[in-house]
């Protein structure tokens, strides 16, 4: 049975789990999962972005070839779980200098919408603060887009918040 076949059943945490196992470190595996994580099948690219999620956490180098993919998929208008896990990985991933631009531009659109989930915002706050260490001029951005989304922002994303501000003060 195909990992489609098997997101395509009632999809719950102990068969995403089991799934997570099959693929293993099975770079050809994690591969046709990135396929359907990127499709523009909501109802498929929903249930592959838990299961991304869970093998990156267990072998994260897998997901190093498809960045650029990654990130890419994110200008587009992609499901909320889909962008969620997308920028999850991506903060604890070196982005390519080539892809930095792109990377920030979106996370910036993430960060200042007023529609975005707190977890995506989030996340897109770490991703930046990272990118601001290899560009220092978006610091100061950065900043001002933090400041101006705090006071609405909900106790994970305050908490959030400060600590990158504070962050940026010592860099």
């Amino acid at each position: 049975m195909t990992i489609r076949e098997e997101l395509l059943k009632d999809f719950s945490k102990a068969q995403m789990i089991q799934l997570s196992s099959e693929i293993g470190p099975n770079q050809e595996a994690f591969d046709e999962l990135i396929e359907l994580f990127l499709s523009k099948d909501e109802h498929i690219s929903k249930r592959a972005a838990w299961l991304v999620s869970h093998c990156f956490d267990k072998h994260p180098w897998l997901v190093e070839k498809h960045l650029e993919a990654i990130i890419l998929n994110l200008r587009d208008n992609v499901n909320d779980p889909v962008k969620r896990n997308s920028v999850r990985i991506l903060q604890f991933m070196p982005l390519p200098e080539a892809l930095m631009g792109v990377a920030a531009e979106t996370c910036f659109r993430f960060l200042n919408s007023g529609k975005e989930a707190i977890a995506i915002k989030a996340n897109s706050m770490t991703i930046l603060f990272n990118i601001v260490k290899i560009y220092p001029e978006l610091k100061e951005e950065l900043k001002l887009s933090i400041e101006d989304q705090m006071p609405f922002g909900s106790a994970g994303f305050k908490s959030r918040g400060a600590k990158i501000l504070k962050a940026l003060e010592n860099l």
